[in-house]
């Protein structure tokens, strides 16, 4: 199965039902979900950019992503849906990013409609490109999709205009980008429960003369922004393909090792925090090494 086209085996597993995507922050994150029974990851932006040490602006290369998404593909043998932020560029670096993403191992990628330098999602003081400018963007990305795999490759477009325009804004350019190639859609910034309800509603009948449904919807469940923590099992019936947990995992890791350093500064030993290490067994365990074996790496 691991060898089967990433972007077929994730549309698979949406048509048979909602799916979350925990977001990985590194390789060995991605193993982790895998071996938890997750059927697909995320990579985010965000997580990717603050694991090197900056902030989410766009500042990271396409080839810095690439990197992350082929060492997270290769290590969880999952198909990973990965951020795209604005394309690294105007069209022609918007198909060398989905070429070069498929050729790392990603299912699909969505690319946003804000203006560079681009901002978290759930932050105020956003831009827009234009409308048409962001249609381009996502003919460009279809067609290098059907010349990069045959178009198995998910094309998911992300609009932020419920934080500039309004809703009604939000749907009428997700509207248009699934006429202009868009698989999937991602609404970013939704307020509410009823939102994401009254917006999955609208998307429905939304298609072009190559789709026989409505785009698949990509929901974001992330914490300490606008949207309410609303769980998988209610965006399945608002009709919802999958949600992604971009920085959830990150924040768990993170927070744990604050508190760590904390304590190590304060008393010079580990022996207060051990008890909630993963033992040394159980990290050979997840990456599947027996020591004095030979390690083959996954195929």
């Amino acid at each position: 199965m691991a060898h089967t086209n990433p972007g077929e085996r994730l549309r698979r597993a949406m048509d048979r039902e909602c799916i979350a995507l925990p977001g990985a922050f590194n390789a060995l994150c991605g193993r982790a979900i895998a071996r938890a029974g997750f059927e697909g990851c995320y990579v985010s932006g965000a997580a990717t950019s603050v694991s090197a040490g900056v902030p989410d602006v766009g500042l990271l290369t396409l080839d810095h992503f690439c990197r992350v998404i082929r060492e997270i593909a290769d290590s969880s043998g999952l198909p990973l849906i990965a951020d795209a932020d604005t394309g690294f560029g105007e069209a022609e670096m918007v198909r060398r990013t989905v070429i070069e993403y498929a050729r790392a191992g990603a299912a699909g990628l969505h690319l946003e409609d804000q203006k560079f330098p681009k901002r978290c999602g759930h932050l105020d003081g956003k831009d827009l490109v234009p409308t048409d400018h962001m249609i381009e963007k996502v003919q460009w990305a279809a067609k290098a999709a059907a010349d990069a795999d045959g178009g198995r490759f998910i094309i998911c477009a992300r609009t932020d205009a419920r934080g500039v325009d309004g809703f009604d804004a939000a749907v009428d350019r997700a509207s248009a980008y699934v006429i202009a190639g868009a698989d999937m859609i991602f609404p970013e910034g939704l307020t509410s429960e009823d939102e994401f309800a009254r917006f999955a509603k609208a998307m429905a009948n939304v298609r072009r003369s190559t789709m026989q449904r409505g785009p698949y919807l990509l929901a974001n469940m992330t914490e300490f922004g606008k949207t309410p923590i609303i769980p998988v099992s209610r965006f399945a019936e608002m009709g919802y393909s999958c949600v992604i947990f971009p920085v959830s995992l990150l924040r768990v890791a993170m927070g744990a090792v604050s508190k760590a350093l904390a304590q190590l500064r304060r008393d010079g030993s580990v022996s207060g925090f051990i008890d909630t290490m993963q033992t040394r067994k159980e990290l050979y365990d997840l990456i599947d090494y027996t020591p004095g074996k030979p390690w083959e790496i996954p195929g």
